[in-house]
């Protein structure tokens, strides 16, 4: 899912280490309807490479140089062999596009992986819930510093509900606290969940009931719990079940024809499995790809493809999925509390020194996702991946930084700057475009269960 904060009670707490990936949570509901035809506004060269363990290219964005595919399938083939188990990517630089993959999406069978693999997302869904609620805004049927009470009266009651305003919700400012550690709390509870189904009340209540991070409006402070709140808010709103009102306003407009709500456990369509280290604490890591994802609601449970993704982004970026004024208010951003990032409304923003880029990332049980966006949509990378936290942990149970997260860093340099370690044409720094953050779920080892 998206990123839910840290607590001290949770010692063993996905953490990602020193430049690793910031994770987001996505939410997924598939559904036969929710596929449409893919529409690009200018025609792609695109090139696919996937030979025996070797990765496929992309382009770059503004100033960056074009698109180097050979240097493009090195950076991702060096992720595998740093560790990962399999990685699927898509990059474009304007009218060209690249697509590859590396390593095995099953390591028993040694089934390959394939550019264009569904994957769970994470919390980039909070981006698509995002835009869903700032649709409402334009129309008039909510307000984004209304009281959320207004809208949900039965849910935050009192001071919460009269100071907590729907922007906050959406910018992590509202200080509301995380229910995922309610419900991943102890060894047992992963795959005591596996099949739970979850309502979106009972996982809202669970985290207006968690103690807060903060007063609202005070500061940043990640909540999974802010995001099941605005799916709630745009059922209140639409009459309709939130997911339906995303693919239908959200995912079609945007023409993509591989993202969608999961209806069951399972994923649909050509995927990975989904293998979770938990630090050490499942050896060998254990496949989560199937998976009830009601936990994670509107904050966490999409289903994508990497160039889906890239599709997302530059349309939003590109004003069609919003009007002016309401993409205005999606990029005004506030301070990441330890991170040089900044967060919106469902997307976030990160300088490199080859310049800004906008977009989301996700991590849920064994898969993680970045996709980032130039601010034109032009240079575009989106990397999804199946073997989640695999850092060893320190004396303070802190994750240490892996080879593999210096390789993920190293290609998503390459796919979005040209070059390596972000030092591109005119570079002041070597400032990584990923950056650590507090994940979807408050996991912990299983060896040593939440206290």
């Amino acid at each position: 899912m998206s990123i839910a904060h840290p607590s001290r009670r949770h010692p063993r707490l996905t953490r990602t280490a020193a430049a690793a990936a910031l994770s987001l949570a996505l939410l997924s509901i598939p559904t036969a309807a929710s596929a449409t035809t893919l529409v690009s506004p200018t025609p792609l060269r695109t090139t696919t490479t996937h030979a025996p363990d070797l990765a496929s290219t992309s382009r770059q964005p503004d100033h960056r140089p074009a698109l180097d595919e050979p240097a493009l399938r090195k950076s991702l083939q060096a992720f595998h062999d740093a560790g990962m188990y399999g990685a699927y990517s898509a990059v474009r630089d304007g009218s060209d596009a690249w697509q590859g993959a590396v390593g095995v999406a099953d390591i028993d069978t040694g089934r390959r992986t394939s550019p264009q693999m569904e994957h769970r997302i994470g919390s980039i869904t909070k981006t698509f819930t995002a835009v869903a609620v700032l649709q409402e805004v334009g129309k008039g049927h909510l307000a984004l510093d209304a009281p959320i009470g207004r809208y949900l009266p039965d849910l935050v009651t009192g001071e919460r509900g009269r100071t907590i305003t729907v922007r906050m919700l959406l910018n992590h400012t509202s200080g509301i606290g995380e229910y995922s550690g309610a419900i991943f709390n102890t060894a047992d509870s992963f795959e005591g969940n596996r099949f739970h189904q979850f309502a979106p009340e009972e996982l809202a209540r669970l985290g207006i009931a968690a103690p807060p991070f903060g007063t609202p409006g005070q500061g940043f402070h990640y909540s999974n719990t802010n995001y099941v709140l605005a799916g709630l808010l745009l059922r209140k709103v639409t009459g309709q079940s939130p997911e339906s009102y995303i693919t239908s306003h959200v995912i079609r407009k945007a023409g993509l024809r591989h993202t969608y709500f999961p209806q069951s456990a399972t994923i649909s369509g050509p995927h990975a499995k989904m293998y979770e280290a938990a630090y050490g604490g499942f050896t060998p890591p254990r496949d989560f790809s199937v998976y009830n994802m009601s936990w994670a609601a509107t904050a966490g449970s999409l289903i994508s493809t990497m160039p889906d993704l890239n599709r997302f982004y530059r349309a939003l970026l590109g004003g069609e999925l919003l009007a002016p004024a309401e993409l205005r208010q999606m990029k005004t951003t506030v301070p990441m509390e330890g991170s040089f990032m900044r967060y919106g409304l469902g997307l976030l923003q990160t300088t490199s020194a080859c310049g800004d880029f906008w977009g989301h990332n996700g991590l849920v049980l064994g898969a993680m996702t970045w996709s980032l966006s130039s601010p034109d949509g032009r240079r575009q990378v989106s990397l999804g991946f199946n073997l989640t936290r695999y850092q060893q942990l320190d004396a303070n149970n802190q994750p240490v930084a892996s080879p593999i997260d210096d390789a993920m860093n190293d290609y998503i340099a390459q796919a979005a700057c040209g070059t390596t370690k972000n030092t591109g044409p005119g570079a002041t720094s070597e400032r990584p475009l990923t950056a650590p953050a507090p994940t979807d779920q408050n996991l912990t080892s299983p060896r040593h269960p939440a206290r």
